[in-house]
């Protein structure tokens, strides 16, 4: 007798609580700063250097340069940068290892598809994935992006 008035009272208890909702497809969830999501990618800075290929632990990126048409310059132009996000687990290692930081975590979690075949991303996916920047990583939009204010 003694334990069904407990959980009864722990039921009562939880009925008078203010019931905590969120309205998510029609007013957007604001995620925390250091947040991980969806990299952002920035094809003129990358140098094809492959250390986000290389950290991945899921070996989830594919990245190939070809050398510099231009005899001029020295270094490689990247020719593909691709990301399977259905492997990927966002982990951050790739924009801490990137050099130029040409790679960066937005805050854009929404990914979800109706086909795995979406979830393959290509450099100008990436390129345009341009909201939700982090507020630390807002240095590396292009000039023409949507720059949030600081």
């Amino acid at each position: 007798m003694k334990g069904i008035m407990k959980g009864l009272g722990v039921t009562f208890k939880s009925m008078t609580q203010k019931k905590i909702t969120y309205a998510y497809p029609d007013v957007p969830l604001k995620m925390p700063d250091r947040f991980r999501g969806i990299q952002y990618f920035d094809p003129e800075k990358c140098i094809v250097c492959n250390q986000c290929a290389r950290v991945c632990p899921t070996e989830c990126i594919t990245l190939t340069g070809k050398a510099n048409p231009d005899p001029e310059k020295k270094g490689k132009v990247i020719d593909t940068y691709d990301i399977n996000f259905e492997i990927c687990i966002l982990c951050d290692l790739c924009t801490e290892v990137c050099p130029t930081e040409a790679i960066v975590m937005t805050n854009n979690f929404e990914l979800s598809s109706y086909s795995r075949d979406d979830l393959f991303k290509n450099m100008q996916w990436l390129s345009q994935n341009t909201q939700n920047i982090r507020q630390e990583n807002n240095s590396a939009m292009p000039k023409g992006g949507a720059k949030k204010d600081v």
